[in-house]
Order: structure tokens, then C-alpha cells, then sequence
């Protein structure tokens, strides 16, 4: 069975970017501290206790392949300012953006930041690649989506571990993974395993009784449409207190490709929407 690199955060952030481009996925341990784990899963404590797995979602579709056994936390960052300034912001997610997503967009945004709490008895998804909520694109194409999920407690296979398919990534549209060719990522509390949004992955099946706790963020190219409404999930009066970066990752900034002739996306009267808030008129 295959196993994906491993790294930890403090490596050359350049050899994890290749390492990446070259397999589809990589694990890197120590990307929180247990400072940082611990204060966030203080907060998401009552934001999951109130959590209904059974939840109908936006698409009947969505509710087979999460399942009802799964607890969801959305907006993040309109709900932590620990994960928009410190995990959303973490200078590996950001080192790693902009070498695999910078070649081919002014800058990248937050595309989302999920929690998601996998019961006992919930079973894997169905494999899939995440950049498919732009459609199927067309070869040759870019990687538009750098994907993570970030282990708020241990992961296991029985747990819930999320499985990979390396090298997916290069896969032509149709192949299916057989079993024996998934990576699970397993790792303790504080790694993450990073993945493109064009390598095929699933969430795995939790055979224990015990929780699986783990925060799926990814980013895209900034001109794509962000699968998660992040200006509406984090409004202005909660994005105000934030750092400029952060305000910028959400949707907040211009995506301005002027220079390089190309055109502005996202102004709000002809002017950057971050100088508005800091101004205090939006």
C-alpha cells in the first residue's frame, strides 16, 4: 500500500512544493502547535455539540456523500480568529499557494474552512477530486486548488483517516482508484495532510466510537468562484478585526491582474474593499 512523503512544517517549504507537484499529497507534521490545538478545539467545542450531523444539505446529492453521521462547522473564519490569522495565514499554506496557484493568478483566495466532525459508523466517501466543483477542466490545465485537512486529534485508518490516491493527480478523467493504491494519512493532532484539488482523495470510514476532528480548508486561483460564500461568512465587522492578509484571502481584496494586462475582479466603488474597511465605510 503506498504511503505519502512526510514533512515536517519547519522543512524548505520549496522541496514540499515539489514534492507535492510530483506525488498529488504530502503529510507535514507539527503544522500547529498545542497551544494553537488547544484554544481551537476550546472554541469548536459548543459550535459542534450544537451541530446537527443529520443536517439536509444545499443538494440531495450532498447528503449521500457526507452521510447523516457527520457534524459540520462552516465559515471558519468568521468564527475563529485563530484560524483566519493563523492557520488560514500559516506561512507554509501561503509559501506553498503561491508557488503551485501564484504562476497562474494575481493572488489566491480562501476557496473554504469546513470543520468537519466524522462519527462513528460514517463511511468513506466516494473518491473524488476537488477542483470538480469547476467542472471537469480542460488538459492542459493549471492546478487551481491547493487542499488541506488540518488533524485536530489523531487519525487513524479505523478513525476515519483521509485516504489519497498519489499520483491521481496525472490520472486521466475516469479512472478509478483500486483499493490497494490509497495513501491514509494517518498522523497526530496538529499535522495536516495537503493535497491538489486535482488529486483524487475521500474522507475514510470511522469504525471506532470515538470522533474524528478535522478542518478542511483549501485555496484557488483568485478568479475562480470560492465553493464557500466567505464574504458573507465572515461580514465586515467580524473581517475588520482581522489582518490585512486575512481580509485579502477572503474575498476582501481586488484580484488585480493590471499589470500584467489583465483586468480587476471584486472592487466596490472603484476602490480596494480593505481600504473601505479599514476606513471604516464598508
Amino acid at each position: 500500500m503506498p504511503e505519502l512523503n512526510r514533512f515536517a512544517a519547519t522543512d524548505d517549504n520549496s522541496l514540499i512544493a515539489a514534492d507535492l507537484l510530483a506525488h498529488g499529497g504530502v503529510i507535514v507534521e507539527g503544522l500547529l502547535d498545542s497551544g494553537q490545538l488547544a484554544q481551537l478545539n476550546e472554541e469548536f467545542d459548543p459550535l459542534l455539540a450544537a451541530a446537527d450531523p443529520a443536517i439536509a444539505h444545499l443538494n440531495p446529492v450532498l447528503d449521500a456523500f457526507f452521510g447523516k453521521r457527520v457534524r459540520h462547522v462552516t465559515g471558519l473564519a468568521g468564527k475563529s480568529r485563530l484560524f483566519a490569522d493563523q492557520v488560514m495565514c500559516h506561512p507554509l499554506y501561503m509559501a506553498l499557494c503561491e508557488q503551485i496557484l501564484g504562476p497562474n493568478c494575481a493572488d489566491y483566495r480562501l476557496n473554504l474552512g469546513h470543520l468537519m466532525d466524522r462519527g462513528s459508523g460514517s463511511e468513506r466517501q466516494w473518491p473524488h477530486r476537488d477542483q470538480d466543483v469547476w467542472i471537469h477542466l480542460p488538459a492542459p490545465k493549471p492546478e487551481v486548488q491547493v487542499a488541506s485537512i488540518v488533524a485536530l486529534v489523531d487519525f487513524t485508518r479505523d478513525n476515519g483517516a483521509t485516504c489519497v490516491v498519489p499520483g491521481s493527480h496525472r490520472w486521466e478523467y475516469g479512472r478509478q482508484p483500486e483499493e490497494e493504491e490509497f495513501a491514509y494519512a494517518e498522523m497526530p493532532a496538529g499535522s495536516a495532510v495537503i493535497y491538489l484539488g486535482s488529486t483524487i482523495h475521500a474522507g475514510g470510514t470511522n469504525s471506532t466510537q470515538d470522533w474524528r476532528r478535522g478542518i478542511h480548508l483549501s485555496y484557488c486561483l483568485g478568479w475562480l468562484r470560492t465553493e464557500e460564500n466567505n464574504v458573507l461568512a465572515c461580514p465586515p465587522e467580524f473581517a475588520r478585526q482581522l489582518s490585512l492578509r486575512a481580509q485579502q484571502l477572503l474575498g476582501y481584496g481586488v484580484h488585480d491582474a493590471i499589470d500584467d494586462m489583465g483586468g480587476y475582479l471584486g472592487m466596490v466603488d472603484m476602490r480596494q474593499p480593505t481600504d473601505l474597511l479599514r476606513e471604516g465605510k464598508l
